[in-house]
């Protein structure tokens, strides 16, 4: 099973612990490493390719809620700016990547892509770690 299909399948049966919300068009979770903190995700239901698959309400709704939680990662983390990414490239099912950014990021790294943080370094997630972080984004995203 592809790796977003897997993730979307545990939201929707309540297993998936980093999860912040459903949300109109999809799960935004944490990540899974959390290279910057409060780097999320904004997986899709029903997962589908790409962004392009999507039309009419499904694809403005998955862009309203992309900065949506751009917007609250901002407000909770105090980020100086949010870095919306779509790849799909490796996993090739959509799947957006909100990056908060911070001024406080090494030089060599901070203007730079997110890719180039070292994830096999970065902390992953942690439901006691993270709960403050998770109920701040839950609150901040509203119902």
């Amino acid at each position: 099973m592809a790796a977003i299909t897997d993730l979307v399948l545990r939201a929707q049966r309540g297993e998936l612990p980093q999860v912040i919300r459903r949300l109109e068009s999809g799960w935004a979770v944490l990540g899974e490493k959390q290279v910057l903190h409060g780097y999320c995700l904004l997986l899709p239901d029903p997962v589908v390719p790409s962004l392009n698959h999507l039309q009419g309400r499904a694809r403005t709704a998955y862009l309203e809620d992309m900065v949506r939680l751009g917007d609250a990662v901002l407000r909770v983390t105090g980020a100086a700016r949010i870095n919306y990414e779509i790849l799909g490239n490796v996993d090739p099912e959509l799947h957006a990547h909100v990056i908060p950014r911070y001024p406080t990021e090494p030089d060599e790294l901070r203007l730079k892509p997110v890719w180039f943080h070292d994830w096999d370094g970065a902390p992953g997630f942690s439901p006691l770690e993270h709960a403050a972080l998770l109920k701040q984004l839950r609150d901040a995203l509203g119902t």
